[in-house]
């Protein structure tokens, strides 16, 4: 029996032949594609989607309080003017009247112009309460438009606030989501040559963020388009190692 031990297979990860750069950069697409699909659902949150139509509406009615409140501003002004004329109106008269019942005038012509100047008050005192009546009246919906505005200002502002706090929660998960790819896809670039990561994120930035894509049969899969047999017979003899790209988008092509 001999004494030599037979060999020990290899476990585990040392049995694994080490990945090449170019199938490093695969998961490192495949980690910037699962980055941006989270970033994308980051940025169009149904709570943020909401929120917004919420803000859109606030300024809507931010835009109107404004100009129902000049209009507002104007008509009580207008109001305010005609109360000052009616109470001077009326205490010009009331003086007039003092003055007659007094005893204090006792020439008749005197007398009658100050019993004309009376009725004449009396007619624009009451054409100004008409007027005034006429303002008012005006105020009233203008008044009761900035009343619903202020309704519905308040309960926008309750929905938006819950909204916030809603997104703020949504968008620290995405963010956790987010560090981990981003942690795996570093690790991932650790192995790839920087020149070659370089070319891929210049491929990402112009081609909609794919700068590598596997050969599939005879296809693209960035693109999904069909390359000539003669290109698919030439890709597939080159170095496993050789940089080759698509010849119809240009992505980087791992086989």
């Amino acid at each position: 029996m001999s004494d030599e031990e037979p060999p020990t297979a290899p476990e585990g990860p040392a049995a694994a032949s080490p990945r090449s750069p170019l199938e490093r950069l695969i998961e490192i697409q495949d980690h910037d594609t699962s980055i941006d699909q989270l970033q994308h659902r980051r940025e169009f949150l149904p709570e943020r989607v909401e929120l917004r139509t919420i803000e859109s509406r606030l300024s809507v009615l931010d835009n109107r309080t404004k100009e129902i409140g000049t209009q507002r501003d104007e008509l009580g002004s207008r109001q305010s003017g005609l109360e000052q004329q009616i109470e001077a109106s009326k205490s010009r008269r009331a003086e007039i009247q003092r003055k007659m019942f007094a005893g204090q005038v006792t020439a008749p012509r005197e007398l009658q112009a100050m019993d004309d100047e009376v009725r004449h008050l009396a007619r624009h005192i009451s054409e100004l309460e008409d007027r005034e009546i006429e303002v008012m009246e005006a105020l009233e919906p203008v008044d009761k438009e900035l009343s619903n505005i202020e309704e519905e200002r308040v309960t926008l502002d309750a929905d938006a606030s819950a909204l916030r706090e809603k997104v703020a929660i949504a968008e620290a998960d995405i963010d956790v989501d987010i560090a981990a790819q981003q942690a795996e896809r570093d690790g991932a670039a650790a192995g790839v040559p920087q020149d070659l990561i370089s070319r891929y994120e210049q491929l990402r930035k112009r081609l909609g963020g794919t700068g590598a894509a596997r050969l599939v049969g005879n296809s693209c899969s960035g693109c999904h388009l069909t390359l000539p047999s003669m290109e698919v017979d030439r890709i597939r003899r080159a170095a496993p190692d050789a940089v080759i790209t698509c010849d119809q988008c240009g992505r980087i092509l791992v086989r």
